[in-house]
Formats: C-alpha cells, sequence, structure tokens
C-alpha cells in the first residue's frame, strides 16, 4: 500500500529545484472533492494499487472514492460495499476501506473540509524522497492519524456522479520535441507505431516502457534542461521514459516529446504490464483537448444526482435506535 496527501502540487517553484509533485490524476481529485463539496484542488488522499484500512476518530466524516470502480466498504457486523463515485458520511468509531484497486492504479479519497496539515511552498502534497508535505513528508502508515479540519461533516443528501472517464481509450497524444532532432526519423516512425509496456519501474516519479528501441541520431546526452510532466525521455538504452508527477526539475537525457495535459490523467492510472501507445498531435489540437476535458469535469459535476441512502443496521442496534422488530399486535396495544 501506497497512501500519500496529494493536491495540484507546486506548479510555481521549479526554478528553486522544487518539483511539482502533486497528484497522478486531476480529474479523481477534482471530482472525488466536488461529491464531498470541496474546491476542486482541495488535497485528498492518493491511492497507489492497495487501499488502506481506517477508522473515523471525528464526529462524523463525509468521504467519496473516485479514479476506480473498487467498491468503499464499511466495516461492522456485515461488510456493507458502497459504489464508487457517490459520498458517503461515517460516524466516530465507524471502520471503512478500499481494497486492491482492480482498475487501475491510482484512486483518490477525498474528505470534507481537507486535512489539517502545514503548506510547504503553497501546496500539502507529499514529495517523498525530499521529505516535504503532506504527514510528515512521507506515506501514511499503520496508526498514523491524519488530522481533519472539520470535526463534523454537515448534515445534507449524498451525491453521485457518472464515472464514464474511467472507459477513456485509445493512443497517448504527444507533442513531438524538444529534442526531436536527436532522434533519427526511423526512430520517430517506430515510437509512433509500435505498442509499448509499462515495466515494474515505475511509480509517482516516471515509468519505464518496454518495447522497440529507439535508435539516437546525435547521442543522448544534452545539456540539462527543464522538465515538464508527460516529458518522454530517451537515455542510451533506447527506452523510453516517460515522466509523472514527482519528476525531477531538469534532466540530460534528450525528450522526443511530452504527453499533452489533457491524456495526464490517464497516465496516472496506468499500472505496471499495461499497453501504451503514442499519437502525434499539433499544439492547436493539445489546446482543442484540454478545452474538451475541462468541459467533459464540468458537466460531469454539474450533472451530480441524489444518491441511494444506505443504512448501518448494526450501528443502530448498538446505539439503542433499533429495539428489535415488533409484532402487530403490539402496536395495536
Amino acid at each position: 500500500m501506497n497512501l500519500t496527501v496529494q493536491d495540484f502540487g507546486r506548479p510555481r517553484h521549479q526554478h528553486l529545484g522544487v518539483p511539482v509533485s502533486g497528484v497522478l490524476d486531476p480529474t479523481a481529485l477534482r471530482l472525488a472533492n466536488a461529491l464531498v463539496g470541496n474546491p476542486g484542488g482541495t488535497e485528498a488522499l492518493e491511492i497507489r494499487m492497495m487501499g488502506p484500512t481506517l477508522e473515523v476518530e471525528a464526529g462524523s466524516v463525509r468521504v467519496a472514492l473516485t479514479g476506480t470502480r473498487a467498491p468503499l466498504e464499511v466495516l461492522g457486523e456485515e461488510t456493507i460495499a458502497l459504489p464508487a463515485h457517490q459520498s458517503v458520511s461515517l460516524t466516530r468509531g465507524q471502520r471503512f476501506r478500499v481494497g486492491a484497486l482492480p482498475d487501475g492504479a491510482t484512486a483518490i479519497l477525498a474528505v470534507e473540509g481537507g486535512f489539517a496539515l502545514p503548506q510547504i511552498y503553497g501546496s500539502r502534497s507529499t514529495y517523498g524522497r525530499a521529505g516535504i508535505g503532506g504527514f510528515q513528508g512521507r506515506a501514511l502508515a499503520e496508526g498514523d492519524a491524519i488530522p481533519l479540519r472539520l470535526e463534523e461533516a454537515p448534515s445534507r443528501g449524498e451525491v453521485r456522479l457518472d464515472y464514464g472517464y474511467l472507459d477513456e481509450r485509445g493512443p497517448f497524444r504527444v507533442i513531438l520535441g524538444p529534442q526531436r532532432d536527436f532522434f533519427t526519423e526511423a526512430a520517430i516512425t517506430t515510437f509512433l507505431s509500435n505498442a509499448y509496456t509499462v515495466t515494474r519501474e515505475a511509480d509517482r516519479m516516471g515509468m519505464r516502457l518496454d518495447g522497440p528501441v529507439l535508435t539516437h541520431a546525435r547521442g543522448y546526452n544534452i545539456v540539462s534542461d527543464g522538465i515538464v510532466t508527460g516529458a518522454v525521455q530517451v537515455p542510451g538504452n533506447g527506452l523510453p521514459i516517460v515522466l509523472l508527477a514527482d519528476h525531477q526539475t531538469t534532466g540530460g537525457y534528450p525528450k522526443l516529446g511530452a504527453v499533452i495535459s489533457a491524456d495526464i490523467p490517464r497516465l496516472g492510472r496506468l499500472r505496471p504490464g499495461d499497453e501504451i501507445r503514442f499519437e502525434e498531435v499539433t499544439v492547436e489540437a493539445a489546446e482543442a483537448a484540454i478545452r474538451a476535458r475541462e468541459a467533459e469535469l464540468c458537466r460531469l459535476i454539474d450533472g451530480m444526482i441524489p444518491a441511494g441512502a444506505w443504512l448501518d443496521e448494526a450501528a443502530l442496534y448498538r446505539e439503542n435506535l433499533i429495539s428489535g422488530i415488533v409484532r402487530e399486535t403490539d402496536l395495536a396495544s
């Protein structure tokens, strides 16, 4: 299990050598926050591969799980599996968990109000390599108690939204460059014509890919220059590395291209063994794609509808709010 606090990161501090960091799937973060009534960039828990078991120590909380079809399981005498992509209210002492993610590498668990944690360079995102942000600069571990901003979740109805965005498929769109001239034309054709596989050397910093080797035309060392999320570096072995949220601020390998912003959330969901293909697009097409992405997000958020209520009967019995089934004759008397 790898569980960290993440928000939109630190995009304005790379000139100081501070990586952007931040959430791998910004779409899931915005949707989870919308479900619990938070601003879109409020910090949340990013789950990688396997989810946690958590206990509510506040009076009550409202949470929402997005980025996966895995259920949120409320534990008790009977386990109640609640769908992802809806808000859920829980009370003090209740335990819940998210199991193994069946359909991607990343999920988001948002809590109404967010976490009472300090900001570092304007963000609460965890950057583990430097030990900054999040909860003590590290991934959460068993026994940690993460403080909330709200002791009680406001009373209101729960909501849910569509999760069709998880069905997005197709090639990852890239803009070639800035070191396209460091590669042969055959390498460009190979890159755009073949599938690659995400290897086990994949983490929040980047993903090494396995597949056809790309040939350098002018060597594989450059004067280090800036890195962006989604950049595709190609080191001396000719196998691409796609850089993710915790990428370094500068790098000395030539970059064949960069995945466009609209496709970054899909990158964050890829698991080892997943296949990935690339397609070249223009800057104009990339700008149109991010506008379309924003319009779709707004449509999903505006389309939230009431969620079906769920009843924790065991909790009601514990609180003596249900004393048992009575006979019709008892009611009559």
